[in-house]
This record gives structure tokens, sequence and C-alpha cells, in this order.
């Protein structure tokens, strides 16, 4: 069976002949979907629409991590530690294909680490319960030399080993966005609010959208708009009332992307004490090691954060302390940077590693939900609290929630890892077979890339730009940003012949792709 065919012009088309909408959601990462995949699943009439592309902001930025959050056990969140570790087990289940069993190992230097590290990690394991990933462990000196090959050996005394999880975040987000339409709701990616609408009592009764494309606009009748719009929500909330003081903190991530080379494990190293006060991890992830993250207080969201020079060194310092090869800035394949939409503390004194990644719901007195903080781990809880919360203030009759056992868009229980297209999981034999027709046709051999997959991403996926195939439908920008520069104007080509655009739409897709990839460029 095929993949559903999502062509833009069908997708616009069916949201103009519905007159009314049960729920409009406002932002397509990890909240907003997580929220349109259980209304809709509840048989509610969902609209979600993003301003860009889906994940383009923090849910395509992440550590790769799938995880109960071992930080947080040591803040003492143990309800936001419970709630992830249930959460990381159901999507481990329903969506095998992008979410794998990773094993940790923190690195032993001191007896008083090893008591303290395999104690944490024992109740991180009871806290999981019977959705735990496996049982946390002292290993010795010789088997942590074994299994961390890399890792700097003076004073080693072992390591504790630990399990959680990894995946593709962008790529889950788009198995998401396939997965709401093929349940009845509707996506659409490019499609900007512009305003609320509001009834003569002055409560929110649906918004104006703008298709950044066509520059189209239009108008939607909702019953409830919902606001999970990530580190935006504050440009909404003033949209509903202007001067409304910020309801969130906005804090950096920042990762370097290495060869495999520097540390050659298919463990994951957990370094849990560095000079900030966060925990850096090395985590291997499509042939490649992930360094991070950061954490840093900015002022202003953007789609496109830049990683500041200060946390670039930062990261190199730290690992190399711990990495017999020690890494330089020459050395980093890609640089990429994202933002935490953390709900901001009524003290306003707490710094950002210490605001508390459980989510927060609010309803203005229009009437607009809006969800702040949480991670990409509770997405579907986060959801399904949303929608909970929505009927209970509109008074509407409870639908039971039908996530919890909801196999997500390619969903494949054999999941082969070395695979090169691992991450289609169910789809990927179908666009197998088309790119052996055309066999020759690979764009990067280094980071096995094929023609078919830009075809792929475009009719099946709602790709739209350079951008969004490089960055999120496959994660080249992520990987080796030289590479993926070098492949833009063949990408263009293909995706100029598959949208019959034009000439100056190729070139205006290269310039805007040059000016993202720079900010990735080591």
């Amino acid at each position: 069976m095929s993949p559903v065919s999502t062509k833009r012009k069908d997708i616009i088309q069916r949201i103009q002949s519905v007159s009314q909408w049960d729920l409009l959601v406002i932002g397509g990462g990890a909240t907003g979907l997580g929220i349109a995949m259980d209304a809709t699943m509840r048989g509610y009439k969902t609209l979600l629409v993003e301003q860009s592309d889906f994940a383009k902001g923090t849910s395509s930025r992440s550590t790769k991590l799938v995880h109960g959050g071992v930080r947080y056990l040591a803040q003492g969140d143990i309800k936001l530690v419970r709630e992830a570790s249930i959460e990381r087990g159901l999507l481990h289940r329903n969506a095998p294909h992008l979410v794998k069993d990773q094993t940790f190992i923190v690195p032993i230097y001191t007896l008083w680490s090893r008591l303290k590290y395999t104690l944490g990690l024992k109740l991180y394991d009871r806290i999981a319960g019977r959705l735990s990933l496996g049982h946390s462990e002292f290993i010795s000196r010789e088997e942590a030399l074994d299994k961390l090959p890399g890792v700097k050996t003076k004073g080693l005394k072992g390591g504790v080993l630990y399990y959680d999880g990894q995946f593709d975040d962008s790529r889950l987000a788009i198995n998401l966005a396939q997965t709401i339409v093929e349940k009845g709701g509707e996506v659409i990616n490019y499609m900007k609010v512009t305003g609320l609408r509001k009834d003569p009592a002055g409560i929110i009764n649906g918004a104006t959208l703008l298709d950044t494309e066509e520059n189209n606009a239009t108008t939607i009748n909702a019953k409830a708009v919902i606001n999970a719009t990530g580190v935006f929500v504050d440009d909404i909330l003033q949209m509903d009332k202007p001067g409304i003081a910020k309801s969130i903190r906005v804090s950096q991530g920042v990762h370097l992307v290495l060869d495999r080379s520097f540390f050659p494990s298919q463990h994951a190293l957990m370094i849990p004490e560095t000079p900030d006060g966060r925990v850096l991890f090395a985590v291997p992830w499509h042939q490649k090691v992930v360094l991070g993250t950061t954490d840093t207080p900015v002022e202003a969201a953007s789609l496109e954060p830049v990683a500041l020079e200060k946390e670039i060194s930062f990261i190199l310092q730290t690992a190399g302390e711990y990495l017999t090869v020690k890494p330089a800035r020459k050395d980093v394949l890609s640089v990429f940077a994202g933002l935490r939409p953390l709900a901001a503390p009524q003290n306003g004194k707490q710094s950002t590693k210490e605001i508390s990644r459980s989510h927060k719901i609010i309803v203005s007195g229009s009437g607009l939900f809006t969800i702040l903080g949480g991670k990409w781990t509770t997405y579907r809880k986060m959801g399904e609290d949303m929608v909970n919360r929505v009927e209970k203030e509109l008074n509407w009759e409870h639908q039971q929630p039908a996530t919890e056992n909801l196999h997500i868009h390619g969903y494949c229980n054999d999941t082969k890892w070395n695979d090169r297209l691992y991450f289609y999981g169910s789809d990927a034999p179908l666009l197998r077979a088309q790119m052996n027709e055309t066999s020759d046709k690979w764009l990067s051999e280094i980071l096995k890339i094929h023609e078919e997959q830009v075809t792929w991403a475009i009719r099946y996926e709602m790709a739209r730009t350079v951008d969004d195939v490089l960055s999120r439908r496959t994660r080249a920008l992520f990987l080796d940003a030289k590479e993926s520069r070098r492949i833009a104007p063949q990408v263009a080509n293909i995706m100029a012949i598959e949208l019959n655009e034009s000439g100056e739409w190729k070139a205006a897709q290269l310039k805007a792709f040059n000016e993202i990839s720079e900010k990735y460029l080591p």
C-alpha cells in the first residue's frame, strides 16, 4: 500500500471545504503534532498549521534522545522522570523504526562517583518500572575500556552502564504529520497565523492565515484555538492581549557533529558534571557522533538560532577532557543550535538549567489555549493533557484518548539499523524499489542520499524547500554542512522539475539554503 499523497493544493482545497473546525492547532513541532494527533484520534475535526516547516525549530535540534532525564532526577523532579520514562517506553513501542534502545556509560574516576551514579541510576531504573529499557550496572575498568574506545584512560576505575532511548527527531515529526492525515486530520506547513478572530463577546472563534508560498490570506473558524508554538508562544499571546507579560524563558542548546573516529563506540558517553552544571553527551547517530548540549539564556527567539563561539569552545574543551584524541574546531562537520521554551518561573530568579521541563497549560480570558515547556519525550502526554483541558473548559463530552497504543506512520518492528534507509520504516521497500530503477543516481555517497529521496520527500512528506529536504527529510545539513551545500544545486534542480518551478525559484532556493547552512558550518 502506497503512503497517502500530500499534494499541497489538495490539502488547501480540503481545508477550505470545512466551514468550522473543532480544534485549530498553531505550531508544527513536537507539541502541536502531539495535540493534533490526540484530537484527531478522538474524532475531533482538527487542523494544524505551521508558519515554516514541521519541526523547523526546536523539534529538529534536540540531542536525539528519548529519555527519562537523568539530570531531572538529580534535581529531584521525580514526577517528570516518571512521566518521561513511561512515555519513552510507549514511543519505543509505537515507533520502533525511529526509536531504539541506547546504552549509555558514565565513566567513573573516583569511588564517590561510583557510589553516587550506581545508586542514582538504579533509582532511575525503578522509576521506569515495567517500561524500563534495561537494568543499569557497574562495569569494570577493562570492560569500560572495551566499550568506550577513545575515552580518557588515566584514573579510570570503571563505568556505570544504563539504558535510555535514541531517535531521529525531525523524522518522527514528519511521520506524526503523516499519521494525522491518515487518521482524518489536516496539517499544512508554510501557513502563518496573522491574527486571532473573536466573536462580539471577545471569545476567540478562529484565526486569519497567510499562505506564505502564494501570499494568499484566508480565515478559519474553530471552536478551540491552541497555541503550541514553542519559543514563539508569546507572539500568539500578544495577538490575543497586546502588552501581556512574557510567559517563557528561552534557553539555547548547541550540538557539534564529529566523525565517528573520535568516539567509535556503539555506546553513548554521558559526562554528568560539567562546569556549567549540565550533563554532556557523546551520542552515536547516523554513523557520526553528536556532542552536546549547552544551556545559554537568550533574549529573542529565532527560527535559525546561531551557536555562540563560547558554546562551541565549551563543548570541544569539555569533550577533550574525556576523549583520548581531543577534537578541534577543524574536526567539526556541523554545528546546530536549538531553543528551549521554558515556562518562566514565578520568581524570575531560576537559571535556565534549573527550570523544570514539565509542561504547563494556560487559558486566557478570551479562550486561547496555550501550552508552555515540555520535552520531545513527553509529546504524546502533552497532547492528551491539552485535549482533556479543552474538553473540560468548553464542556465537551469527554472522548477517550486513543494514542497510547497508536502505531506511528512507518511502524516496522524489525528495523535494521545499519540499513541506510532504516528511518523510512515500512516505506523503505517502496522507496528502495524506486531507487533500484535509478541505482546510479546518488547525490552523495558520503551521506548516502539518492535522487529518489528528494522526489519522495516532495510527494509524500510535504517538503517544499531545499532546506526541508536537506535538513529534516534527510539529515544532511545536520551531519555534514559542507557536503550538503555541495549537493544543494542538484536537489534544487530535482525539486524545480517535480514542483514545476522556474529558474528564478531555484536561484532563490539556493540563496536561502546557503544563508541557512552558513550557520551550520564549523
